[in-house]
């Protein structure tokens, strides 16, 4: 682990940049109030919560923070804009030129977005630039070209009838987002949802709601018709609760945790049996075969495929399974790559491993490690908090070695940089561990052959499965898991599944 210290002199520019993003965060002025039917207002209650950024530990803004009462006003203006047909009945055209306006209005304030992305959740402004805001865009402009390329069906039935299948909105949507890509997400959930006419209301992370706020301005400016986007920030057991309960909300959609998951299936059956779609968590593997090509390449990708975003990934590659015969090898070389990624300040272009999204959850990670080393895994790098005199929340790249596929370590989701590494003898026993979680996100093959790189994604159950690289994609491929991570998929045209439903009309003729 390298952790900044003061600058070198062929640091300066790095420090220079970094001050220039520090000042031009000071002159930033996010929008902070609930965003209902097109207006900012403040929660019912004057309730506020105080956004601490992971960065450094200070109160950066403070945020009205909506409760049931607001989700009511909120719900209700998705309603009325619905009913309206002010957007569901706009012609497709019309929906794509709308939503090719926001696209580009997200890239015009690209930069500043990500400086209130990194600021807010602490992942580095240049990750946040290059993945978060180039992915937003580029989804926003995928789900407008959509809007009127999508065609119902003529069914094929007999000469003396014409059935036909129509695909139409579902109505309000409700869509909680999590705080590891707060923007990026709560995109893949707002573009697919518009474009086929629906109407939201968006419950963004308590520990990272300026961005989403900030999309709701720009909506407006867009054109987006009043009501047809709402945005109100508040905490899970009250906001989130009475969006998944409320009657009047047609689906949900929610990217998280397990736990919540479960609460949100909770809440349709006790409500009106809304639609609900999951996106939950991952223990994913990438396994590497003994024919792997070249272990340089393949440490380059395990290292970026669990410290990126801090590790707060949930395909992030958390399990290394590794062929015995190249094991010692290949860790040596991850061991290294770890101890060469810089951990640091957020707004440090130097910075690959930013901090942790709060106090609390930086605790937890550390839990996760102290529960590593008493079940006997051994950390070969790492394992401890630093940079805790800057206030801020940083945990080093940290790779455990010894890991019985049975140990917490190898099972949990851990949700930082942490990597757990399981030797393997043979393929049927490298699937078998695979396979061994409640997990089935993601995972990646690493191997020479054509035919073992087949059959080993076909045998290992996860929604995406790489083959010699890690987080490859684009918004064309679905993305979603296998077993308790959850169903309904985001991106590709699938995900407008999530957000319409089917209409057959059969005519006698």
């Amino acid at each position: 682990m390298t952790a900044i210290t003061d600058p070198a002199p062929e640091a300066a520019a790095a420090l220079t940049r970094r001050e220039e993003l520090q000042k031009r965060f000071s002159t930033l002025s996010p929008p902070t109030r609930l965003h209902i039917d097109g207006r900012q207002v403040d929660a019912l209650d004057g309730a506020v919560l105080e956004r601490v950024s992971p960065r450094d530990g200070r109160v950066i803004a403070r945020v009205a923070a909506g409760g049931a009462p607001d989700i009511d006003r909120a719900v209700a203006s998705a309603r009325r804009a619905f009913d309206s047909g002010r957007w569901s009945d706009l012609h497709p055209r019309r929906r794509r030129a709308v939503l090719q306006r926001l696209a580009r209005l997200v890239e015009e304030h690209a930069e500043e977005l990500a400086l209130l992305e990194s600021v807010d959740m602490g992942k580095p402004y240049t990750d946040a630039l290059a993945v978060d805001l180039r992915v937003t865009v580029q989804t926003l402009d995928f789900y407008a070209e959509a809007a009127d390329k999508v065609y119902d069906e003529v069914a094929p039935t007999g000469p003396e009838t014409l059935a036909t299948v129509t695909r139409e909105p579902l109505g309000v949507v409700g869509a909680v987002v999590p705080w590891n890509f707060p923007l990026m997400m709560a995109v893949w959930k707002i573009a697919p949802a518009l474009a086929a006419g629906n109407t939201m209301v968006l419950k963004p992370a308590e520990q990272s709601p300026l961005t989403a706020l900030r999309l709701a301005e720009l909506a407006t400016e867009a054109g987006v018709p009043d009501g047809v986007l709402n945005v109100v920030p508040g905490l899970g057991p009250t906001a989130g609760a009475a969006l998944g309960r409320h009657p009047d909300v047609d689906a949900l959609t929610f990217t998280g945790s397990g736990e919540v998951g479960r609460l949100f299936l909770a809440y349709s059956a006790e409500s009106n049996i809304k639609q609900v779609s999951l996106e939950l968590g991952g223990k994913s593997p990438q396994i590497v075969l003994p024919d792997a090509p070249d272990l340089d390449v393949v440490a380059r990708a395990v290292a970026g495929g669990i410290f990126f975003n801090q590790g707060e990934v949930c395909s992030a590659g958390s399990r290394l399974l590794v062929h015995r015969s190249v094991k010692d090898e290949l860790l040596e070389l991850v061991v290294e790559e770890a101890r060469r990624t810089v951990v640091g300040d957020p707004l440090d272009p130097r910075t690959r491993v930013g901090a942790l999204v709060e106090e609390r959850h930086l605790e937890r990670v550390l839990g996760h490690v102290r529960g590593a080393v008493e079940d006997g895994a051994r950390a070969v790098v790492g394992g401890g908090r630093v940079l805790a005199d800057t206030g801020g929340c940083y945990v080093e790249p940290t790779v455990f070695d010894g890991v019985d596929p049975a140990m917490r370590i190898a099972r949990q989701e851990v949700f930082g940089p942490v990597l757990s590494v399981i030797a393997f003898d043979d393929d049927e026993e490298a699937v078998r561990i695979a396979n061994s979680t409640d997990y089935g996100l993601a995972a990646a093959v690493w191997t020479r052959d054509l035919s073992t790189a087949h059959r080993m994604s076909r045998a290992v159950r996860a929604g995406t499965v790489w083959v010699n690289c890690f987080d490859d994609s684009d918004i064309t491929v679905p993305f979603g898991g296998y077993g308790q991570s959850g169903f309904g998929r985001d991106k590709s045209l699938h995900a407008l599944d999530k957000y319409t439903q089917l209409k057959t009309t059969w005519i006698k003729l």
